[in-house]
């Protein structure tokens, strides 16, 4: 096939990671740059979805992620109660628009996610806690609702292809979660893994994956105020494209840490392997904190655009939360 050239996910057009106002611009240096690096560029994700082409209605949207509706006295649950503590310091990303562009590629490599979600069953659910705990547990949603008190954080998120957006996160703190099988002295790292149906999932039938995906964390960060799991967004339940129905979200890091669909985490003494630490270990390390000094080899990190309105932000240091973690990475 003449022209053709196969795409790997991680294979990142310009487009995707810079806003199409810059990115139209820079079209001539750009043919030159995908030629000497081997990346195609491809015409669908943020270029459509800021030029209006072909958007779905709100309700289309809204309908494209939905979940089964839970029990009544599990709904009644959100909104939570909003967590004054954490402020975005920017205007808030419309729901739409976090709805609309959002990554999860075990359904897909382009940001249209929620066109690819509909054979995803995400209820019932259960996942595992094991490893070096003294109560290894098996948790389902019902668990998770009576056990833990769900709260509002306004987190910033940043993605490690430069986009950010400001979310409200329904959840509670990761720490909660691992002190109910309590964790052994020797336990140092926690590894995160989630489902694995290539049935539900189209990409996961690639086996040249390294599926399913897999994420990390350090106990000391695992267990830091920050690290949260989250159940919903927006004050209503997560939807498929959001990593329905448990997920993670780590604010001071790269996005891709906050893995989704969370079905087993396990406590271990050694460095879990990671998804894209594996696929590709020299552009994404396995602690991937928020570093606009560190460039990816393939773009700076030293700014930001925010999904829907654009507006570019200088990159902070930890995603502008060092005052929560800074002291663990003192040497």
């Amino acid at each position: 096939m003449t022209g053709f050239i196969s795409r790997k996910p991680w294979d990142i057009a310009e487009s995707l990671h810079t806003p199409e106002s810059v990115y139209r611009n820079r079209r001539q240096h750009r043919r030159e740059f995908l030629k000497t690096m081997g990346i195609a560029a491809i015409g669908t994700g943020l270029s459509a979805s800021l030029t209006g082409c072909g958007r779905p209605t709100d309700e289309e949207l809204k309908a494209a992620g939905a979940v089964e509706p839970l029990p009544q006295e599990q709904k009644q649950l959100y909104p939570a109660t909003h967590n004054e503590t954490f402020k975005y310091g920017r205007p808030e990303t419309l729901q739409r628009d976090a709805a609309e562009y959002a990554n999860f590629y075990e359904f897909t490599p382009t940001k249209s996610v929620y066109r690819y979600v509909d054979d995803f069953e995400p209820t019932p659910w259960k996942f595992e806690i094991d490893g070096l705990c003294s109560k290894p547990q098996t948790f389902d949603l019902d668990d998770v609702y009576a056990q833990f008190d769900l709260e509002e954080r306004a987190y910033r998120h940043r993605c490690v292809e430069t986009w950010a957006m400001c979310v409200p996160w329904t959840g509670f703190r990761l720490s909660d979660l691992l002190k109910t099988v309590e964790p052994q002295p020797a336990a140092k790292y926690v590894e995160f893994k989630t489902f694995n149906r290539p049935e539900q999932a189209s990409q996961m039938s690639d086996t040249t994956y390294p599926w399913p995906y897999t994420e990390g964390l350090t106990m000391d960060e695992a267990t830091n105020e920050l690290a949260f799991v989250a159940t919903g967004i927006y004050g209503e339940p997560l939807p498929k494209q959001h990593g329905a129905p448990i997920r993670l979200v780590i604010p001071w890091k790269y996005g891709f840490k906050s893995i989704k669909s969370i079905v087993r985490i396990t406590l271990t003494d050694k460095q879990p392997p990671t998804f894209w630490n594996e696929l590709i270990p020299h552009e994404y390390g396995f602690e991937a904190n928020v570093e606009p000094d560190v460039p990816h080899p393939r773009w700076s990190q030293a700014t930001e655009w925010m999904l829907g309105s654009q507006e570019r932000y200088d990159t902070v240091k930890y995603n502008g939360y060092g005052d929560y973690v800074a002291q663990l990475y003192q040497a």
